[in-house]
């Protein structure tokens, strides 16, 4: 019973946002019309109120001014009646329009004046009642057949008239009353009409300013499992509260995509690399003969070799997913004149070649000692591989126009021309000109993301026949000189593991 009143109710409210907005806006203008014109109304009513006691009070003073002067001020004659009194008064006078003047002589209607009535309260015995014979001046409202009667009563006596007069001044109060009733219909009118070009203005700048929100549920909706390309137009949006939702959401996107990329990459190359040692396992276990310890021994030193190799692919793939994630590196002051000595120690070991450390850059800097000793590291283990002992293998570091460089130069083959390109790529291998490994070619889109996840690049830069130079270029962040305690990298600073049996270049070529 409760899901069913529930989808009733749902069915009666407007669903679109837009369409609630408009609903509100106009909810609050019918309310602010019907406050204004209420109280203009009431003001207005007020003022005729005020207005038609005043002229009350005002006409009395006029009246009692005649009587107590005891004459005609047409003739300039003493009165010599209570008639000829209220005669006097009331034709002298001039009535306003819903106004009106009467006279009374021993609670007997005589005298009116001209204008025209909506009603005549001289044939209206109760009226005449109420106020033909009263002894005080006195104020009050009558309803009559033509509404609210607001009047004034005042006596009249003569000497020597032994009869009693009262004069009358009356206001047609509803009728008077009726220039605010038409001001108030007016302006509900001119509200109305101008709500309605309200609404239909607020209808168009409310699908305006909802657009951003339309397009992020269009944007949502063509978004699928395979296809996150999809973006929320910005260009030429005010900057707002929706711009500010549209360039958010924006920014989600391009972070569930990259993470969407990765993983792809991380799997097609995952099954790329592992289905052949896994294929080349498979194959010698199906052919082993469990009775030849020789074969089964072999197999076995296979396997575990295979192994091994799988090991070294899997990790290398992770990290190369690591190197996609904000905290891949971890910047902190490093005396990088250090951290290039350091360097140098550590590879000068790799390999019998004529090691040299040529300049160092005199700077701290913020960076990753780990990953820029990862890095060049494995440039260092990639030259020897594809250098004869006794080459010439330099280290340096070099600091200038607002850049870090750091490098590993040799004198070796160089990098075949058709292989420059894409050296950097995963898993390319070089087609021919250096001695072969197993290696899956994944070191230097390690070194590669290493840089770039600094802000950098790598740059290759090899002749043929005369030697290969890889570079990283880093963008400088000069650390702040502090009070001595500066860390500086030693041989104790923790070098990330490489594979030393791992060629890092690929297959045929160099690096």
């Amino acid at each position: 019973m409760t899901e069913a009143r529930g989808a009733t109710r749902s069915r009666w409210v407007p669903r679109a946002a837009r369409t609630r907005i408009i609903g509100w806006v106009l909810l609050l203008v019918f309310l602010a019309l019907a406050v204004l014109t209420f109280v203009t109304w009431r003001l207005l009513v007020r003022e005729i109120d005020e207005r038609m006691d005043l002229t009350l009070d005002t006409e009395v003073f006029e009246f009692r001014q005649i009587v107590e002067s005891g004459n005609d001020p047409r003739t300039g004659e003493p009165f010599d009646s209570v008639d000829s009194v209220l005669e006097t008064v009331i034709t002298y006078n001039l009535a306003r329009p819903n106004e009106k003047f009467l006279g009374y002589v021993d609670g007997a209607y005589r005298f009116q004046s001209r204008i025209e009535a909506p009603v005549l309260l001289s044939e209206d015995a109760e009226f005449t009642r109420l106020v033909g014979s009263v002894e005080e001046t006195v104020a009050g409202r009558y309803e009559s057949g033509a509404g609210e009667i607001r009047y004034l009563a005042v006596p009249v006596s003569l000497a020597g008239d032994p009869r009693s007069g009262v004069a009358v001044v009356a206001y047609f109060a509803d009728q008077e009353r009726d220039s605010a009733h038409h001001t108030a219909r007016l302006m509900l009118a001119v509200g109305g009409v101008t709500v309605l070009l309200a609404a239909a203005g607020a209808w168009v700048v409310a699908g305006r300013i909802l657009r951003p929100v339309r397009d992020v549920a269009a944007t949502a909706q063509g978004i699928t499992e395979r296809d996150l390309s999809g973006r929320i137009p910005v260009d030429g949006r005010p900057a707002d509260e929706l711009t500010d939702l549209a360039t958010s959401v924006n920014a989600m996107l391009d972070r569930l995509e990259s993470g969407a990329a990765a993983q792809r990459r991380f799997l097609d190359d995952a099954g790329h690399e592992l289905r052949t040692p896994i294929t080349i396992v498979r194959g010698h276990l199906e052919v082993l003969d469990p009775t030849d310890q020789v074969d089964v021994r072999d197999t076995v030193a296979l396997v575990d070799d295979e192994l091994d190799r799988m090991n070294r692919i899997v990790s290398d793939l992770l990290l190369l997913a690591r190197a996609e994630q904000p905290r891949f590196v971890r910047p902190q002051p490093v005396d990088v004149e250090a951290l290039t000595s350091a360097v140098f120690d550590k590879v000068r070991r790799l390999g019998d070649r004529h090691w040299a450390l040529e300049t160092t850059a005199r700077v701290d800097a913020l960076l990753d000692p780990q990953r820029v000793t990862q890095a060049l590291v494995a440039l260092a283990d990639n030259a020897v591989r594809y250098t004869a002992p006794g080459v010439r293998i330099s280290v340096g570091s070099q600091y200038s126009g607002g850049a870090l460089r750091f490098w590993i130069s040799d004198t070796g083959p160089g990098v075949p021309e058709e292989d420059r390109a894409r050296v950097f790529e995963r898993f390319a291998r070089g087609a021919a000109g250096a001695r072969r490994s197993d290696g899956a070619g994944l070191g230097l889109a390690i070194v590669a993301a290493i840089a770039q996840a600094h802000g950098g690049t790598a740059v290759l830069d090899s002749v043929t026949g005369r030697g290969t130079t890889v570079t990283l270029v880093i963008p400088a962040q000069v650390a702040p000189p502090d009070d001595g305690s500066t860390d500086t990298v030693d041989d104790d600073l923790a070098t990330p593991d490489i594979p030393t049996d791992e060629p890092i270049a690929p297959r045929g070529g160099r690096p």
